[in-house]
């Protein structure tokens, strides 16, 4: 990973993430209030806003990293960041529509350290609400009604239709024995990375910018959520329940072939060869049979994972990832405070915790 960031850093990436969500928020909000109840509740607990029982809560509403990107690529393109907002909602709509889905696609009973929204509202309520997100998105961007709103819009819908794309690839990597690491990479690519590339060019479209702009800091975007998923993967095996608000082992609780999971049965070795082994039975119980795991099994697997070399591999990628971000902010003009922002987020994203 690179060096941690100076407290410097941190506090410019700090109020970076709080002002996107300062600015995002109220019109994340309205358009949450266009919702029939009552999906506009349901909404309004998974962004933290009321508890389960509808009271005003200051919940985690997650990191806000994309409202960020999006505010950022609107002032990278010599406009206010204030344009950039109703992008900014909209990409984060998507990025919550996901959520609402995965969460109970994966079954997963928490997030942000509380109980998911299938949990508290069922599953009817997360499947529909995250539709009705979904749809949201492309009505704020639309009404503006300006051609860069159309360009905009097509950006969104292309990286909605990837995103969907990779949770289609995720789920039918479960049940396989191995997956290559291409095939790994090209299903984050699409599932994580689309999404924020297109936040990082979302702000640009609508202050104005130009096709080479945009896509130059698309690619940033895109290099940055293969870094951040490649963190996220590391996360998912060896990250600290009580930073990131799943279970221990939670990756492989469901199973998933991340990149640590790939590079370590792709390498040679005795701790591959019994990699595969286990997994290769792990494929053929049921979730049921799984979820009766003790935590020695888990962890004898991520120890077998980590002896493969994959988390080694894997953090190796993120900071080649990273490096490929920081090349892309080369290809644009844009002020040197600016600039100096995207790295500082870029360098956050990979030495995180949660």
């Amino acid at each position: 990973m690179p060096e941690g960031p100076s407290a410097a850093d941190t506090a410019k990436v700090t109020a970076l993430l709080e002002r996107g969500r300062a600015l995002s928020t109220p019109v994340l909000r309205a358009a949450v209030g266009r919702l029939a109840s009552p999906m506009d509740t349901v909404a309004a607990y998974h962004f933290g806003w009321i508890d389960a029982h509808g009271d005003p809560a200051d919940g985690d509403g997650g990191k806000a990293v994309r409202p960020a990107l999006a505010l950022l690529s609107a002032e990278a393109a010599g406009a206010a960041a204030e344009t950039a907002l109703p992008g900014a909602a909209a990409v984060e709509l998507v990025h919550n529509f996901s959520l609402l889905h995965d969460d109970l696609m994966d079954g997963d009973e928490q997030r942000r350290h509380r109980d998911t929204v299938w949990k508290v509202h069922g599953p009817a309520q997360a499947i529909l609400v995250g539709d009705a997100l979904f749809a949201l998105a492309g009505e704020i961007l639309l009404e503006l009604g300006t051609p860069e709103a159309g360009r905009a819009t097509r950006r969104l819908t292309a990286a909605s239709r990837k995103l969907i794309d990779g949770q289609a690839q995720d789920i039918s990597y479960e049940h396989r024995e191995r997956v290559t690491v291409e095939e790994c990479l090209e299903m984050e690519g699409n599932k994580t990375a689309a999404l924020l590339a297109c936040a990082t060019s979302i702000g640009a479209v609508l202050g104005g910018a130009d096709e080479d702009t945009a896509d130059a800091l698309e690619d940033y975007g895109f290099h940055l959520g293969l870094a951040f998923q490649a963190v996220d993967d590391l996360l998912g095996i060896w990250g600290d329940p009580a930073a990131t608000g799943k279970k221990a082992w939670s990756d492989l609780r469901q199973r998933k072939k991340s990149l640590p999971v790939s590079a370590a049965l792709a390498a040679p070795g005795d701790a591959a060869r019994r990699l595969a082994e286990l997994m290769t039975a792990d494929a053929k119980k049921s979730q049921a049979e799984f979820e009766d795991f003790d935590e020695a099994e888990f962890a004898a697997r991520a120890a077998l994972i980590e002896e493969a070399g994959g988390r080694a591999w894997t953090e190796q990628e993120a900071r080649r990832q990273h490096a490929g971000a920081l090349r892309a902010l080369d290809r644009v003009a844009m002020p040197g405070h600016v600039r100096e922002q995207f790295t500082a987020l870029a360098d956050f994203v990979v030495v995180r915790q949660r």
